[in-house]
Protein backbone atom coordinates (compact mmCIF):
# COMPACT_ATOMS: atom_id res chain seq x y z
CA UNK A 1 0.00 0.00 0.00
CA UNK A 2 1.21 3.48 -0.85
CA UNK A 3 2.57 5.36 2.16
CA UNK A 4 0.54 8.48 2.94
CA UNK A 5 2.37 11.42 4.49
CA UNK A 6 0.07 13.88 6.25
CA UNK A 7 0.44 16.65 8.79
CA UNK A 8 -2.11 16.84 11.59
CA UNK A 9 -2.68 19.82 13.89
CA UNK A 10 -4.42 19.77 17.28
CA UNK A 11 -6.17 23.12 17.42
CA UNK A 12 -6.83 25.49 20.29
CA UNK A 13 -10.46 25.73 21.43
CA UNK A 14 -11.70 29.27 20.89
CA UNK A 15 -15.39 29.11 21.67
CA UNK A 16 -16.84 30.91 24.70
CA UNK A 17 -17.41 29.87 27.40
CA UNK A 18 -13.97 28.22 27.30
CA UNK A 19 -13.90 24.47 26.72
CA UNK A 20 -10.91 22.67 28.24
CA UNK A 21 -11.42 19.41 26.34
CA UNK A 22 -9.09 18.19 23.59
CA UNK A 23 -9.39 15.29 21.15
CA UNK A 24 -5.98 13.81 22.03
CA UNK A 25 -4.14 13.72 25.34
CA UNK A 26 -0.31 13.76 25.13
CA UNK A 27 -0.23 10.02 25.83
CA UNK A 28 -2.84 9.20 23.19
CA UNK A 29 -1.06 11.43 20.69
CA UNK A 30 2.10 9.39 21.28
CA UNK A 31 0.11 6.23 20.47
CA UNK A 32 -1.09 7.92 17.28
CA UNK A 33 2.50 8.71 16.30
CA UNK A 34 3.70 5.20 17.09
CA UNK A 35 0.94 3.55 15.06
CA UNK A 36 1.36 5.89 12.10
CA UNK A 37 4.99 7.06 11.97
CA UNK A 38 4.38 8.57 8.54
CA UNK A 39 2.13 11.19 10.20
CA UNK A 40 3.53 14.53 11.30
CA UNK A 41 1.73 16.01 14.33
CA UNK A 42 1.88 19.48 15.90
CA UNK A 43 -0.10 21.07 18.73
CA UNK A 44 -1.40 24.63 18.69
CA UNK A 45 -0.53 26.48 21.88
CA UNK A 46 -3.43 26.85 24.33
CA UNK A 47 -3.72 28.38 27.77
CA UNK A 48 -7.07 26.72 28.59
CA UNK A 49 -6.61 23.10 27.53
CA UNK A 50 -6.85 20.49 30.31
CA UNK A 51 -3.40 19.27 29.27
CA UNK A 52 -0.83 22.09 29.30
CA UNK A 53 1.47 22.85 26.36
CA UNK A 54 4.38 21.58 28.41
CA UNK A 55 2.84 18.11 28.67
CA UNK A 56 2.72 17.83 24.87
CA UNK A 57 6.25 19.20 24.54
CA UNK A 58 7.53 16.62 27.03
CA UNK A 59 5.75 13.94 24.98
CA UNK A 60 7.81 15.02 21.98
CA UNK A 61 5.42 17.27 20.05
CA UNK A 62 6.07 20.68 18.58
CA UNK A 63 4.01 23.49 20.10
CA UNK A 64 3.20 26.15 17.54
CA UNK A 65 1.04 29.18 16.78
CA UNK A 66 1.08 28.48 13.03
CA UNK A 67 -0.95 25.60 11.59
CA UNK A 68 -0.94 26.86 8.01
CA UNK A 69 1.12 23.91 6.72
CA UNK A 70 -1.15 21.25 8.26
CA UNK A 71 -3.42 19.07 6.14
CA UNK A 72 -5.87 18.06 8.88
CA UNK A 73 -6.95 20.17 11.86
CA UNK A 74 -8.66 18.48 14.80
CA UNK A 75 -10.73 20.21 17.49
CA UNK A 76 -13.80 19.72 19.66
CA UNK A 77 -16.20 22.67 19.39
CA UNK A 78 -17.04 25.04 16.54
CA UNK A 79 -14.16 27.10 15.16
CA UNK A 80 -14.91 30.84 14.90
CA UNK A 81 -15.20 31.92 11.27
CA UNK A 82 -12.28 34.35 11.57
CA UNK A 83 -10.01 31.51 12.74
CA UNK A 84 -10.83 29.09 9.90
CA UNK A 85 -7.87 28.35 7.63
CA UNK A 86 -8.88 27.88 3.97
CA UNK A 87 -8.27 24.69 1.99
CA UNK A 88 -7.95 22.48 5.08
CA UNK A 89 -9.65 19.37 6.41
CA UNK A 90 -11.32 20.06 9.78
CA UNK A 91 -12.82 17.85 12.47
CA UNK A 92 -15.14 19.40 15.08
CA UNK A 93 -18.77 19.47 16.22
CA UNK A 94 -20.30 21.99 13.81
CA UNK A 95 -23.89 21.81 15.15
CA UNK A 96 -25.33 22.33 11.67
CA UNK A 97 -26.90 18.98 10.70
CA UNK A 98 -30.24 20.01 12.24
CA UNK A 99 -30.10 23.39 10.47
CA UNK A 100 -29.25 25.23 13.67
CA UNK A 101 -29.74 28.89 12.72
CA UNK A 102 -26.86 30.15 14.88
CA UNK A 103 -24.28 28.21 12.83
CA UNK A 104 -25.57 28.79 9.29
CA UNK A 105 -22.86 31.38 8.62
CA UNK A 106 -20.21 28.95 9.86
CA UNK A 107 -21.21 26.26 7.36
CA UNK A 108 -21.46 28.85 4.60
CA UNK A 109 -17.96 30.13 5.44
CA UNK A 110 -16.49 26.62 5.29
CA UNK A 111 -17.90 26.19 1.80
CA UNK A 112 -16.53 29.55 0.72
CA UNK A 113 -13.10 28.75 2.18
CA UNK A 114 -12.94 25.35 0.42
CA UNK A 115 -12.81 23.51 3.74
CA UNK A 116 -13.61 19.81 4.00
CA UNK A 117 -15.62 19.44 7.21
CA UNK A 118 -15.81 16.13 9.01
CA UNK A 119 -18.36 16.51 11.78
CA UNK A 120 -17.75 14.36 14.88
CA UNK A 121 -21.51 13.90 15.19
CA UNK A 122 -21.75 12.02 11.88
CA UNK A 123 -18.75 9.73 12.22
CA UNK A 124 -20.66 6.46 11.92
CA UNK A 125 -20.36 2.81 11.00
CA UNK A 126 -22.09 1.28 7.97
CA UNK A 127 -25.33 0.90 9.96
CA UNK A 128 -25.40 4.56 10.97
CA UNK A 129 -24.33 4.04 14.58
CA UNK A 130 -22.21 6.86 15.97
CA UNK A 131 -18.65 5.79 16.69
CA UNK A 132 -17.37 8.67 18.80
CA UNK A 133 -18.80 11.21 21.20
CA UNK A 134 -18.94 12.46 24.76
CA UNK A 135 -22.27 10.86 25.68
CA UNK A 136 -20.87 8.66 28.43
CA UNK A 137 -19.36 11.67 30.17
CA UNK A 138 -22.60 13.64 29.91
CA UNK A 139 -24.28 10.73 31.69
CA UNK A 140 -21.61 10.51 34.39
CA UNK A 141 -21.63 14.22 35.20
CA UNK A 142 -25.38 14.62 34.79
CA UNK A 143 -26.16 11.94 37.36
CA UNK A 144 -23.56 13.43 39.73
CA UNK A 145 -25.03 16.92 39.34
CA UNK A 146 -28.46 15.55 40.13
CA UNK A 147 -27.25 14.15 43.44
CA UNK A 148 -25.53 17.44 44.16
CA UNK A 149 -28.84 19.23 43.57
CA UNK A 150 -30.60 16.76 45.87
CA UNK A 151 -28.25 17.66 48.71
CA UNK A 152 -28.56 21.39 48.09
CA UNK A 153 -32.36 21.33 48.00
CA UNK A 154 -32.72 19.20 51.14
CA UNK A 155 -29.72 20.83 52.83
CA UNK A 156 -28.78 17.29 53.87
CA UNK A 157 -25.31 16.97 52.32
CA UNK A 158 -22.89 19.02 50.26
CA UNK A 159 -21.04 17.90 47.13
CA UNK A 160 -18.40 20.00 45.32
CA UNK A 161 -18.99 21.00 41.72
CA UNK A 162 -17.83 18.30 39.33
CA UNK A 163 -15.54 20.73 37.52
CA UNK A 164 -13.55 21.23 40.74
CA UNK A 165 -12.70 17.53 40.98
CA UNK A 166 -9.61 16.05 39.35
CA UNK A 167 -11.15 13.10 37.55
CA UNK A 168 -13.83 10.41 37.57
CA UNK A 169 -12.42 8.47 40.57
CA UNK A 170 -12.53 11.71 42.61
CA UNK A 171 -16.13 12.27 41.53
CA UNK A 172 -17.14 8.75 42.59
CA UNK A 173 -15.29 9.11 45.89
CA UNK A 174 -17.26 12.29 46.62
CA UNK A 175 -20.55 10.52 45.93
CA UNK A 176 -19.62 7.60 48.16
CA UNK A 177 -19.03 10.01 51.04
CA UNK A 178 -22.72 10.98 51.27
CA UNK A 179 -25.71 9.20 52.77
CA UNK A 180 -28.82 9.12 50.58
CA UNK A 181 -32.40 9.00 51.79
CA UNK A 182 -34.58 6.05 50.75
CA UNK A 183 -35.46 7.45 47.34
CA UNK A 184 -36.58 5.89 44.08
CA UNK A 185 -34.51 6.90 41.05
CA UNK A 186 -35.73 6.48 37.47
CA UNK A 187 -33.34 6.42 34.50
CA UNK A 188 -34.53 6.55 30.89
CA UNK A 189 -32.44 5.52 27.88
CA UNK A 190 -30.22 2.76 26.56
CA UNK A 191 -27.43 4.69 24.81
CA UNK A 192 -24.07 6.02 25.95
CA UNK A 193 -25.65 8.80 28.06
CA UNK A 194 -27.84 6.39 30.03
CA UNK A 195 -24.96 3.93 30.41
CA UNK A 196 -22.81 6.72 31.84
CA UNK A 197 -25.52 7.62 34.36
CA UNK A 198 -25.91 3.93 35.25
CA UNK A 199 -22.16 3.75 35.94
CA UNK A 200 -22.64 6.38 38.62
CA UNK A 201 -25.61 4.61 40.22
CA UNK A 202 -23.74 1.31 40.26
CA UNK A 203 -20.55 2.93 41.60
CA UNK A 204 -22.67 4.23 44.50
CA UNK A 205 -23.94 0.65 45.08
CA UNK A 206 -27.55 1.71 44.60
CA UNK A 207 -29.75 -1.34 44.12
CA UNK A 208 -31.23 -1.91 40.67
CA UNK A 209 -34.81 -3.22 40.74
CA UNK A 210 -37.29 -4.51 38.17
CA UNK A 211 -40.09 -2.38 36.77
CA UNK A 212 -42.68 -4.41 38.64
CA UNK A 213 -40.88 -4.03 41.98
CA UNK A 214 -40.20 -0.33 41.35
CA UNK A 215 -43.87 0.39 40.67
CA UNK A 216 -45.40 -1.67 43.47
CA UNK A 217 -42.95 -2.12 46.32
CA UNK A 218 -41.47 0.03 49.07
CA UNK A 219 -37.79 -0.20 50.01
CA UNK A 220 -35.67 0.64 53.04
CA UNK A 221 -32.76 1.76 50.84
CA UNK A 222 -32.28 3.88 47.69
CA UNK A 223 -33.13 1.99 44.48
CA UNK A 224 -33.14 2.70 40.78
CA UNK A 225 -34.92 1.39 37.70
CA UNK A 226 -33.67 1.80 34.13
CA UNK A 227 -36.39 1.87 31.45
CA UNK A 228 -36.63 1.93 27.66
CA UNK A 229 -39.09 3.51 25.22
CA UNK A 230 -41.69 0.73 25.31
CA UNK A 231 -41.77 0.93 29.10
CA UNK A 232 -42.90 4.56 29.10
CA UNK A 233 -44.85 4.61 25.81
CA UNK A 234 -47.69 2.37 24.61
CA UNK A 235 -49.47 1.94 21.31
CA UNK A 236 -52.86 3.61 21.07
CA UNK A 237 -54.37 0.40 19.64
CA UNK A 238 -53.02 -1.69 22.52
CA UNK A 239 -50.66 -3.81 20.43
CA UNK A 240 -47.27 -4.59 21.95
CA UNK A 241 -44.67 -4.52 19.20
CA UNK A 242 -40.97 -3.58 19.06
CA UNK A 243 -38.71 -0.58 19.65
CA UNK A 244 -38.29 -0.45 15.88
CA UNK A 245 -42.04 0.07 15.47
CA UNK A 246 -41.95 2.94 17.96
CA UNK A 247 -39.06 4.64 16.16
CA UNK A 248 -40.83 4.30 12.79
CA UNK A 249 -44.35 5.15 13.99
CA UNK A 250 -44.14 7.41 17.05
CA UNK A 251 -47.54 8.95 16.27
CA UNK A 252 -49.13 5.54 16.94
CA UNK A 253 -48.08 5.82 20.60
CA UNK A 254 -49.04 7.74 23.71
CA UNK A 255 -47.00 8.27 26.85
CA UNK A 256 -47.23 5.74 29.64
CA UNK A 257 -44.85 7.62 31.92
CA UNK A 258 -47.20 8.70 34.68
CA UNK A 259 -47.14 5.26 36.28
CA UNK A 260 -43.45 5.92 36.96
CA UNK A 261 -43.95 9.59 37.90
CA UNK A 262 -46.30 8.52 40.72
CA UNK A 263 -43.53 6.67 42.56
CA UNK A 264 -40.31 8.42 41.44
CA UNK A 265 -38.35 10.91 43.54
CA UNK A 266 -35.37 11.60 41.25
CA UNK A 267 -35.69 11.31 37.46
CA UNK A 268 -32.58 11.10 35.25
CA UNK A 269 -33.49 11.78 31.60
CA UNK A 270 -30.87 9.96 29.55
CA UNK A 271 -32.99 9.04 26.53
CA UNK A 272 -32.87 10.26 22.94
CA UNK A 273 -36.10 12.05 22.01
CA UNK A 274 -37.10 11.58 18.38
CA UNK A 275 -39.30 13.98 16.41
CA UNK A 276 -42.98 13.14 16.77
CA UNK A 277 -42.55 11.03 19.91
CA UNK A 278 -44.99 11.53 22.80
CA UNK A 279 -43.85 13.83 25.60
CA UNK A 280 -42.89 11.94 28.76
CA UNK A 281 -44.81 14.34 30.98
CA UNK A 282 -46.63 17.57 30.20
CA UNK A 283 -47.25 20.67 32.27
CA UNK A 284 -50.70 19.33 33.08
CA UNK A 285 -49.20 16.01 34.20
CA UNK A 286 -46.86 17.85 36.57
CA UNK A 287 -49.88 19.53 38.22
CA UNK A 288 -51.42 16.17 39.13
CA UNK A 289 -51.66 15.24 42.80
CA UNK A 290 -50.18 11.89 41.79
CA UNK A 291 -47.02 13.42 40.29
CA UNK A 292 -44.25 12.65 42.77
CA UNK A 293 -41.02 13.64 40.96
CA UNK A 294 -39.26 16.45 42.79
CA UNK A 295 -35.84 16.33 41.12
CA UNK A 296 -35.01 16.09 37.40
CA UNK A 297 -31.53 15.73 35.94
CA UNK A 298 -32.36 16.32 32.28
CA UNK A 299 -29.19 15.21 30.53
CA UNK A 300 -31.01 15.05 27.20
CA UNK A 301 -31.97 18.71 27.68
CA UNK A 302 -34.75 19.14 25.11
CA UNK A 303 -36.04 22.62 25.86
CA UNK A 304 -39.78 23.10 26.45
CA UNK A 305 -40.42 19.60 25.18
CA UNK A 306 -40.78 16.01 26.43
CA UNK A 307 -39.79 16.86 30.02
CA UNK A 308 -42.09 19.76 30.88
CA UNK A 309 -39.95 21.08 33.73
CA UNK A 310 -37.01 21.82 31.40
CA UNK A 311 -37.79 25.42 30.52
CA UNK A 312 -34.22 26.26 29.51
CA UNK A 313 -30.70 24.92 29.54
CA UNK A 314 -28.76 25.78 32.67
CA UNK A 315 -25.06 26.50 32.90
CA UNK A 316 -22.05 25.00 34.65
CA UNK A 317 -21.77 28.23 36.64
CA UNK A 318 -25.46 28.15 37.65
CA UNK A 319 -26.66 24.58 37.05
CA UNK A 320 -29.91 24.39 39.04
CA UNK A 321 -33.27 26.11 38.87
CA UNK A 322 -36.78 25.42 40.07
CA UNK A 323 -40.01 24.65 38.18
CA UNK A 324 -43.33 25.52 39.80
CA UNK A 325 -45.85 22.93 38.55
CA UNK A 326 -48.81 25.14 39.47
CA UNK A 327 -47.72 28.13 37.39
CA UNK A 328 -45.49 26.26 34.89
CA UNK A 329 -42.90 28.97 35.54
CA UNK A 330 -39.32 29.10 36.68
CA UNK A 331 -38.77 29.78 40.37
CA UNK A 332 -35.89 29.45 42.81
CA UNK A 333 -35.06 25.77 43.33
CA UNK A 334 -35.30 26.42 47.07
CA UNK A 335 -39.03 27.21 46.75
CA UNK A 336 -40.99 24.65 48.80
CA UNK A 337 -43.12 23.25 45.96
CA UNK A 338 -40.54 23.56 43.18
CA UNK A 339 -39.33 20.63 41.11
CA UNK A 340 -35.55 20.98 41.14
CA UNK A 341 -34.14 20.97 37.60
CA UNK A 342 -30.56 20.36 36.47
CA UNK A 343 -30.35 20.88 32.69
CA UNK A 344 -26.74 21.77 31.87
CA UNK A 345 -26.24 21.24 28.13
CA UNK A 346 -22.43 20.90 28.08
CA UNK A 347 -21.89 18.44 30.91
CA UNK A 348 -18.73 16.71 29.58
CA UNK A 349 -16.87 20.02 29.99
CA UNK A 350 -17.03 19.43 33.75
CA UNK A 351 -14.92 16.29 33.44
CA UNK A 352 -12.45 17.45 30.78
CA UNK A 353 -9.58 15.06 31.48
CA UNK A 354 -11.62 11.86 31.45
CA UNK A 355 -13.75 13.07 28.54
CA UNK A 356 -10.66 13.91 26.49
CA UNK A 357 -9.00 10.58 27.27
CA UNK A 358 -12.08 8.60 26.27
CA UNK A 359 -12.73 10.62 23.12
CA UNK A 360 -9.13 10.27 21.96
CA UNK A 361 -9.24 6.52 22.40
CA UNK A 362 -12.30 6.27 20.15
CA UNK A 363 -10.89 8.73 17.60
CA UNK A 364 -7.62 6.82 17.27
CA UNK A 365 -9.47 3.51 16.94
CA UNK A 366 -12.11 4.54 14.42
CA UNK A 367 -11.00 7.65 12.53
CA UNK A 368 -7.24 8.05 12.17
CA UNK A 369 -6.68 4.67 10.43
CA UNK A 370 -9.02 5.80 7.62
CA UNK A 371 -6.42 8.33 6.48
CA UNK A 372 -3.87 5.57 5.99
CA UNK A 373 -5.94 2.64 4.69
CA UNK A 374 -7.65 4.40 1.80
CA UNK A 375 -10.79 4.89 3.93
CA UNK A 376 -11.64 1.26 3.27
CA UNK A 377 -14.62 1.33 5.66
CA UNK A 378 -16.03 4.63 4.36
CA UNK A 379 -15.62 6.42 7.71
CA UNK A 380 -14.35 9.66 6.15
CA UNK A 381 -16.73 9.51 3.20
CA UNK A 382 -19.76 9.33 5.48
CA UNK A 383 -18.51 12.04 7.84
CA UNK A 384 -17.53 14.59 5.16
CA UNK A 385 -20.23 17.26 5.04
CA UNK A 386 -18.42 19.59 2.64
CA UNK A 387 -15.87 19.08 -0.12
CA UNK A 388 -14.64 21.20 -3.03
CA UNK A 389 -16.88 24.11 -1.96
CA UNK A 390 -20.00 21.97 -2.13
CA UNK A 391 -22.16 20.00 0.27
CA UNK A 392 -21.55 16.28 -0.18
CA UNK A 393 -24.56 14.27 -1.48
CA UNK A 394 -25.49 13.01 1.99
CA UNK A 395 -25.84 16.62 3.21
CA UNK A 396 -27.37 18.31 0.17
CA UNK A 397 -30.55 18.71 2.24
CA UNK A 398 -28.73 21.61 3.94
CA UNK A 399 -28.45 23.69 0.75
CA UNK A 400 -31.54 25.81 1.43
CA UNK A 401 -30.33 26.36 4.99
CA UNK A 402 -26.93 27.50 3.72
CA UNK A 403 -28.62 29.83 1.21
CA UNK A 404 -30.73 31.40 3.95
CA UNK A 405 -33.93 30.16 2.35
CA UNK A 406 -35.14 28.21 5.39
Amino acid sequence: MKIVYMKFGIIKERKNPPDRRVVFSPEKLQEFQQQFPEASIVVESSDIRVYADDAYAKAGFEITEDLSDCDVLIGVKEVPIAALLPNKKYFFFSHTIKKQPYNRDLLKAMLEKNITLYDHEVITDTRGNRLIGFGRYAGLVGAYNGFRALGLKAQSFSLPKAESLADLPALIAALNSIKLPTIKILLTGTGKVAKGAKEILDAMHIKSVSISAYLTESFDEPVYCKIDVLDYNKRIDGLVLTNHDFYNNPSAYVANFMRFAKVTDYFIAGHFFGDGSPYLFTREDAKSDHFNIHLVADISCDIDGPVASTLRASTIADPIYGYDPETSAEVAYTSPNAITVMAVDNLPCELPKDASDGFGDLFLTHVIPAFFNGDKDGILARAAMTNAQQLTPRYEYLQGYVNGEE
